[in-house]
């Protein structure tokens, strides 16, 4: 039965698990009841205990192997994963940059149309022109305010003064409450 369990587990992370089959072979080899009934029991725990010994080292430079082993596996995932991170921020930020350049177009065409509609409808085109600029200036610094008032939480204020140490006065007051 530990062997289909044991095996079941090897399929999801073989190296992880191969010191535990190794170490149940070591038992079950210890444990056979032939092996006993053959040798006297002083010869038996003489001979054995040099070969525990140096099965127990052998097992645990096994175990060392092993996890070495899945460090640089891990290290290598985490590598890996790095690069594919990278390859996909460049594709995200080619792709912002194109987007961008599309609704800059779009925005120039629905100007360019508005300015048209005016024109036929009377205005003088130097009015005209100048009205659209003053409304991308007005929404450009709207814009601009809304980034000022946003770029204060990139400093992370609340984390920055839940690190700051309490001043002697908070002290005093929590010895009292």
């Amino acid at each position: 039965m530990h062997g289909a369990v044991a095996e079941s587990l090897s399929n999801h992370e073989p190296r992880a698990f191969l010191w535990v089959e190794r170490g149940l072979a070591n038992v079950r080899q210890n444990m056979k009841p032939s092996a006993a009934k053959h040798q006297p029991s002083e010869q038996t725990a003489q001979s054995s205990e040099p070969q525990n010994g140096a099965g127990v080292l052998a097992e645990a430079q096994l175990l060392w192997d092993e996890l070495r082993g899945l460090g640089v596996d891990r290290i290598r995932l985490a590598a890996l994963e790095t690069q594919r991170a990278g390859d996909s921020l460049v594709s995200m930020l080619i792709s912002g940059v194109m987007i961008a350049v599309l609704l800059l177009s779009a925005w120039l065409g629905l100007l360019a149309a508005a300015v048209l509609v005016l024109i036929e409808n009377g205005f003088a085109p130097s009015s005209v022109i100048l009205l659209t600029v003053a409304a991308n200036l007005l929404l450009a610094l709207m814009l601009f305010g809304v980034i000022r008032r946003k770029s204060r939480f990139l400093q992370f204020p609340s984390t920055l003064r839940s690190l700051q140490p309490i001043a002697p006065q908070g002290l005093d007051a929590e010895k009292s409450s």
